[in-house]
């Protein structure tokens, strides 16, 4: 468009320098020798009639110019000051959450964690090394010595001592420990599994919050029209005599009413993108848009398909049945644990007039304690894991009839505004807008029909709203997408 501009403004620039050429030509014969007062005048004439067009193409070259700048300038300067917001997709901010969040991190260090406790679960015992050292003195030696003169024995001998134990671990104990580690570490990555599926449905839920609060701002801009467009035609008829004051008076508070709804409409909005720029810990920006729209009623919802699937592939039931394999194993380790270690220990000796190398074993005897509350604290874990278990397979089908029965029953309302309510409210309001132009229809049965209307669209609004959320928390319910057939 620019380049266009410019290719103009050179080309008027060009006849206007031919034009101008043609005036000074002109000018030039005026005085040079020979030429008759007639063919002077002709001169004059056309010299004038030069000047005039030049002057009206200077006129129209300025006016271009100044309206090149008007256009080009000022756009480039409010796109550099106010750029446009970005526009995100569902997926785009689904992917965003999943890299960004929080939640994800906590869960993957949980497995960084349990992987660590994994590999100490299965290293061997460390060995003890102690080592002893000093000067020896040599006392009495007569007693023990007969004939030995205390007095020519050496003053003091350097002594020193070392011993070394390894610790033997009973071999049914560490592969307990090892199942222990490795059942936690299954179950901290289905975790992270659940964690990424909460957050899904949480991601669902707050687009489609935002989605129905911007379908209310936009019906609230529309009713502020509306109602502006009848505020005018009731300043007509009141200037002229055929209304009273009074419903001038009605007309301005509805546009007052209405401009409010606008400002709560856009507070809602405001509201709902920090709500879904939280989950993505604050990469959507400031300002943002989303591009999308509700979701539609599947085919058809099996509830018993449903069912077994979250039954058999939820992550949380999935986490749990780690959860009582892991406490199961835990007894398991608790039991073989009362097997003492075995410590092997080798020592040698060397003191004043004593050399010795000595071997032994140590082994702790569990007589009066043999773990029975470590065995009694795993069992009742292992109780409450299973309790829990439970409790989430009954959540888990609650949850299930319950969003298929709110999806279904919603649908039908969807089909119901489709088939008949849209079609009736738009045309009732049409209606009425004509009545009240024509004069025979009064500015309350415009305000009614308009009123109906909006209430109608986002009704209708709200139906698809609650239809995509019931969606959304049946797929959590689930385990995953609906599968569609």
């Amino acid at each position: 468009m620019l380049i266009a501009s410019l290719g103009k403004l050179l080309v008027i620039s060009l006849e206007l320098f031919m034009s101008c050429w043609s005036a000074l030509a002109g000018a030039a014969q005026l005085v040079l020798p020979g030429t008759t007062e007639e063919e002077r005048n002709m001169l004059r004439s056309q010299a004038s009639t030069h000047v005039v067009a030049n002057g009206a193409m200077w006129r129209r070259l300025t006016i271009f110019c100044f309206a090149c700048i008007a256009v080009t300038w000022p756009v480039g300067t409010r796109a550099a000051d106010s750029p446009s917001p970005l526009v995100y997709t569902l997926l785009d901010i689904l992917q965003l959450t999943l890299d960004r969040n929080p939640y994800v991190a906590i869960a993957q260090g949980t497995i960084d964690q349990t992987y660590g406790q994994r590999i100490s679960a299965g290293a061997y015992p460390n060995p003890t090394i102690a080592g002893y050292t000093g000067a020896g003195y040599l006392r009495e030696l007569d007693r023990f010595i007969p004939g030995v003169v205390e007095e020519r024995a050496p003053g003091s001998v350097f002594e020193y001592n070392g011993t070394i134990g390894q610790p033997l671990e009973w071999p049914a104990k560490r592969q307990a420990r090892k199942s222990v580690a490795e059942a936690g570490l299954a179950g901290a990555t289905i975790g992270l599994v659940e964690t990424r599926l909460n957050l899904m449905a949480e991601v669902h839920v707050a687009f489609y919050e935002l989605l129905l609060a911007q379908r209310d701002l936009e019906l609230a801009q529309q009713n502020l029209e509306i109602v502006e467009d009848v505020r005018q035609i009731v300043g007509v008829r009141v200037r002229v005599g055929e209304a009273p004051e009074f419903e001038a008076i009605k007309a301005e508070v509805e546009v007052l009413k209405a401009q409010q709804g606008v400002t709560r409409a856009e507070n809602t909005v405001r509201v709902a993108q920090v709500m879904l720029d939280t989950l993505t810990l604050g990469a959507l920006g400031p300002s943002f848009r989303i591009s999308g729209d509700f979701r539609g009623y599947p085919i058809q919802l099996p509830i018993d398909r449903l069912v077994t699937r979250a039954m058999d592939q939820h992550p949380t039931v999935q986490r749990l049945a780690k959860a009582i394999e892991q406490a199961d194993r835990s007894v398991e380790f608790q039991r073989q644990a009362r097997v003492p270690n075995v410590t092997v220990n080798g020592s040698y000796i060397r003191e004043a007039g004593r050399e010795a190398i000595l071997t032994g074993v140590s082994i702790p005897t569990p007589i009066w304690y043999q773990r029975q509350g470590e065995i009694a604290s795993s069992l009742g874990v292992k109780r409450r894991e299973e309790a829990e278990l439970l409790r989430a397979r009954n959540d888990l089908l609650r949850q299930i009839n319950q969003h298929v029965q709110d999806a279904q029953t919603t649908a039908r309302l969807i089909q119901l505004f489709e088939k008949g309510l849209l079609r009736q409210a738009e045309e009732a309001l049409r209606i009425a807008k004509a009545s009240f132009r024509q004069g025979s229809a009064s500015l309350l049965e415009v305000l009614d029909a308009q009123r109906v209307q909006r209430q109608i669209l986002f009704d209708y609004a709200q139906a698809r709203f609650e239809l995509s959320v019931s969606l959304a928390r049946l797929e959590r319910a689930v385990g995953g997408p609906l599968v569609v057939n």
